[in-house]
């Protein structure tokens, strides 16, 4: 047996075969590649995690505090009220509620019925809701800048006390739709463009102020001014129309003291001129014959400051625009009204006034109004009577038996459109709302108290009804938003009344739909619903039309009953 043979380290080292350096590197670049490999797959699934199931949100830390009981006093903690000072309080809802502890009816003299009709306000009273609805009621339409409020009546238009007692005189009662908004105008001085018909009582609309500039601003007529010339004139296109307003303006002068003289065609020129060298306030002239008068030096206009054209575009036509423009430059040119209209006007200083009613405005007309007027008002009017042109009327004629049925189906036409139903009785309003299945209907008539029928015009206001079923109570001075339809199941007793009716609609520039339902009893309106219909341009139905109580006008019919066709 061979004996073992030891050897030394050294020995060994150099006996043993070396590994090679390069297996080493490659083995740790094979696990480093693995370890990044196995990092970037683990890294790709961390994205498509996010990108797919969203951030993980890690779960926030409940962080206990201690509970600690504050000493100190914060003045905003408190909510209990300050008497000391003037807090907010909730503001009663018109009657819904009163104070506990206070006498109701000195609640009730304090909360005044926002609803209250204008004409039973004070003037201090009035609200724009109110000036709204009044200008609505009388058809009064503005278009100028710092526009003052109308009349409402003679002792409310400031005129001077002297003329008021003229006008009581002469029967003027309570003033027309111009008068009520040229009136203010005249006696701030402004220049007015008014658009109204012959008849609306334009001439005192525009003479009422002119009187009052007279003899409330200028010094009587004497031997040292009246070589001066007039203080005021007025051109009309006619004679006859001159006439006319002459025999207005000495209906208010001769109280007044104020001379008017007229100076038209037809009559000696020199007796004209003789009445003017006299003095006079006052002249009243067609165009050409003025003009007659400014060549011969029988008038010159050195203090005029006034002057009104009436129908103004009926002179243009007639071919007057160079006889007025030569009038007007012969005025004095230095007392025109400042061109900015922010500024306002000195009442103690005498201005231009220039008042011009036309039916139209042609564009001569606004020529005239461009050069010689100063940030004119224009005020439009409507004659009493007729029915604004946003309202669209439809009559129909039925039987008794028949009325409800063509209500229902009307009322199922407008869906869930506002609509108010005129009736003439309580009874019958009861008798609609008895069939007001399916239907959103309540009733205002003087059978309820006056909250019951504040609560019913809130409510229908709110749109929790759209049907109101009323009798002429609601006739005027109601103001219903965005009122649809009009429908009058029984036809007003009068054609005043059924204007009051329709114009509930058509408001606020927007167009309106009135329907009414007619019947041979309504015979006494016939005529003048027709010729309503006609000069609004609404359909006149055949029955209509051809029945004789259309033909002639109330208490003119032969003494035999009339007949319906087709009824």
């Amino acid at each position: 047996m061979d004996k073992p043979v030891f050897r030394t380290k050294s020995q060994r080292q150099y006996s043993e075969p070396q590994r090679s350096p390069d297996v080493g590197l490659r083995k740790r670049a094979r696990l480093d590649e693995e370890e990044n490999k196995l990092q970037h797959e683990k890294e790709v699934q961390q994205v498509i995690k996010k990108q797919y199931m969203g951030f993980e949100k890690k779960p926030k830390k409940r962080v206990i505090k201690a509970r600690r009981f504050c000493f100190d006093w914060d003045k905003s903690d408190d909510t209990s009220t300050d008497h000391n000072e003037n807090p907010q309080v909730a503001r009663l809802l018109f009657g819904r509620g009163s104070w506990a502890g206070i006498d109701i009816q000195e609640q009730k003299k304090k909360n005044k019925d926002q609803y209250l009709h204008w004409s039973k306000k004070a003037l201090h009273e009035m609200t724009p809701r109110d000036w709204r609805i009044f200008k609505e009621d009388f058809n009064i339409s503005y278009k100028g800048s710092r526009v003052p409020h109308p009349v409402r009546n003679w002792n409310e238009s400031n005129l001077s006390w002297e003329l008021l007692k003229v006008v009581e005189r002469a029967g003027y009662k309570t003033p027309t739709p111009i008068q009520m908004a040229s009136i203010p105008l005249g006696l701030q001085q402004r220049d007015v463009i008014g658009i109204a018909e012959t008849g609306s009582g334009k001439t005192a609309a525009f003479l009422l102020p002119l009187l009052n500039y007279i003899i409330t601003k200028l010094p009587p007529m004497s031997g040292d001014n009246r070589e001066e010339g007039p203080y005021a004139v007025v051109m009309a296109p006619t004679r006859e129309l001159a006439q006319q307003i002459e025999h207005e303006t000495v209906k208010f002068a001769r109280y007044l003291g104020i001379k008017v003289v007229s100076i038209v065609g037809g009559k000696s020129i020199d007796e004209q001129a003789l009445k003017i060298r006299q003095g006079c306030e006052v002249i009243i002239a067609t165009p050409g014959r003025l003009i007659d008068c400014l060549e011969r030096q029988y008038v010159v206009l050195n203090q005029c400051n006034y002057v009104v054209l009436d129908e103004a575009d009926r002179m243009i036509d007639m071919g007057f625009e160079p006889q007025i423009v030569r009038v007007l430059d012969a005025m004095p040119s230095t007392n025109f009204k400042p061109g900015n209209e922010d500024e306002e006007l000195d009442e103690k200083k005498i201005y231009r006034t220039t008042y011009m009613f036309s039916a139209t405005m042609p564009p001569a007309v606004e020529r005239l109004a461009r050069k010689y007027l100063r940030n004119p008002v224009v005020v439009s009017t409507s004659t009493a009577g007729k029915a604004t042109h946003l309202i669209s009327q439809h009559v129909m004629l039925v039987k008794d038996s028949q009325k409800m049925v063509k209500l229902q189906e009307l009322l199922d036409q407008l869906g869930d459109q506002t609509v108010i139903v005129f009736v003439n009785t309580r009874k019958a309003a009861d008798f609609i709302s008895d069939h007001k299945a399916n239907y959103r209907l309540t009733t205002l008539h003087g059978g309820k108290s006056k909250d019951q029928r504040d609560f019913v015009l809130e409510d229908f206001r709110n749109k929790r009804y759209n049907i109101l079923v009323a009798t002429d109570v609601a006739g005027r001075g109601i103001d219903i938003p965005d009122l649809a339809h009009v429908i009058n199941y029984d036809m007003a007793p009068d054609i005043e009344t059924y204007t009051h009716r329709i114009g509930r609609t058509g408001r606020a520039g927007k167009k309106g739909i009135a329907t009414t339902l007619l019947t041979i009893q309504d015979s006494h309106v016939f005529y003048d619903l027709k010729q309503m219909l006609i000069q609004s341009k609404s359909p006149v139905p055949p029955e209509l039309s051809r029945h004789e109580a259309s033909k002639c006008k109330p208490g003119s019919l032969p003494d035999r009953p009339p007949r319906c066709n087709n009824m």
